[in-house]
């Protein structure tokens, strides 16, 4: 159940750092570990995946796909005191059903081979709301601050999540999904489409070039499968779960039972597994398993990354996960220009990105602005706020408490 108490609880958290309960998946920026990450999500991206082409670009090496943010961060947190510790014990919101809803990133400057990275979380809103879907909900959004391992800020992910009481949602869920085989013809089409993606690469995309209502070349994913899934966490890692399995899961779920609900046949086992179990996604009032927001989060960006090419930058994307993406279904990542902005510091393309399911529905609306250079001058890559985490911090605290 959603309580008051809760909800109070939780805002007691806000602008207070708050440990990395997990290891990170990749301390260190390797190729084998880019590599795995960009083929999770489907991107062979040479930039990304071979040090001797990275070796000639301006990047002079390889560096880590935008959204490899998600498997660094070494906790910069602070010891906490026993005040701040015994605010921070437990989950406000465990036992309710948390679906990711917006996630926002800036980015300033790579994670290049051999870069090491900083994480500091803290949670920055608490928005309680109700839902068609879930009841009665709570909207908490977190600021994950990265920088590398000289202490320059490499990127800020901003997530929203909505937790909402399961039993609820249950009850309320009014979704009927209706899924048949696909044809040959159809498999054709998919197939057809991925042998047709091209990469800009190595040309450069000019800003000159580029006119408003242009339209980015599509990237097809899918149909999801659950190979699609286990591929991806090669790359991603678990994330919500702590990394091992039997021994190590068996010491964890000591711990955190929570985290380990019993399946059919009376075994506990991951919270996550509805991604890939229908029968645990069914029995939370879902129709089958899905995906994860992060794996379309990293699907706009191969679709932007491809299209702006070695020389371009991706500084920001925002996207809001409206429906989901079950397994069996096809998207399409679609993006066209909406905006060109050219500043004495920058020229910047303002995109409209958008996923969309083989029923026409759009899953998931996105903006995104990239920079492009121009054929007398290349791109400079934007300045943080703040030159380090504890002046991020304040930036952020400061966005938060005047409605930005």
């Amino acid at each position: 159940m959603l309580t008051d108490e809760s909800i109070e609880r939780s805002r007691l958290r806000l602008g207070v750092p708050q440990p990395q309960l997990n290891p990170p998946h990749n301390y260190e920026v390797t190729a084998d570990g880019a590599r795995h990450f960009a083929y999770g999500y489907g991107d062979d991206n040479p930039l990304y995946c071979d040090p001797d082409y990275g070796s000639k670009t301006r990047w002079g090496g390889l560096i880590a796909p935008p959204n490899f943010l998600y498997t660094m961060g070494e906790d910069a947190a602070p010891k906490p005191d026993p005040e701040t510790k015994a605010l921070l014990k437990g989950d406000p919101f465990a036992g309710l059903g948390s679906y990711q809803a917006v996630m926002e990133f800036e980015w300033w400057r790579p994670l290049e081979l051999g870069d090491h990275c900083k994480v500091l979380q803290a949670q920055v809103g608490v928005q309680p709301k109700t839902s068609s879907f879930g009841g009665r909900t709570v909207h908490i959004t977190h600021d994950y601050l990265y920088a590398n391992g000289l202490g320059e800020m490499h990127a800020v992910r901003r997530g929203t999540w909505i937790n909402a009481e399961r039993h609820t949602s249950r009850k309320r869920a009014k979704e009927k999904l209706e899924q048949i085989p696909y044809t040959d013809e159809q498999i054709a089409e998919i197939d057809a489409a991925y042998a047709a993606e091209t990469r800009r690469g190595a040309e450069p995309r000019y800003f000159e070039d580029v006119q408003v209502g242009d339209e980015l070349q599509p990237r097809v994913k899918g149909p999801l499968t659950t190979t699609d899934v286990v591929v991806w966490h090669l790359g991603w890692g678990m994330q919500l779960t702590p990394p091992g399995a039997f021994g190590i899961a068996a010491r964890i779920r000591r711990k955190a039972p929570g985290l380990y609900p019993r399946n059919g046949l009376n075994v506990p086992d991951t919270v996550q597994r509805l991604h890939w179990e229908p029968q645990r996604a069914r029995e939370l009032g879902l129709p089958n398993s899905y995906d994860y927001g992060g794996m379309r989060e990293t699907w706009l960006t191969h679709l932007i990354t491809d299209w702006i090419g070695d020389d371009g930058w991706l500084w920001k994307l925002r996207c809001e996960h409206r429906k989901f993406n079950y397994t069996g279904d096809v998207t399409w990542v679609r993006g066209e220009v909406v905006e060109k902005i050219q500043t004495p510091e920058r020229n910047e393309v303002h995109l409209k990105v958008w996923c969309e399911n083989q029923r026409g529905e759009t899953t998931t609306p996105g903006t995104a602005t990239v920079l492009l250079p121009t054929r007398e001058t290349p791109v400079v890559l934007p300045e943080p706020p703040a030159p380090d985490l504890e002046g991020m911090v304040q930036h952020e605290l400061a966005r938060f408490s005047i409605g930005e």
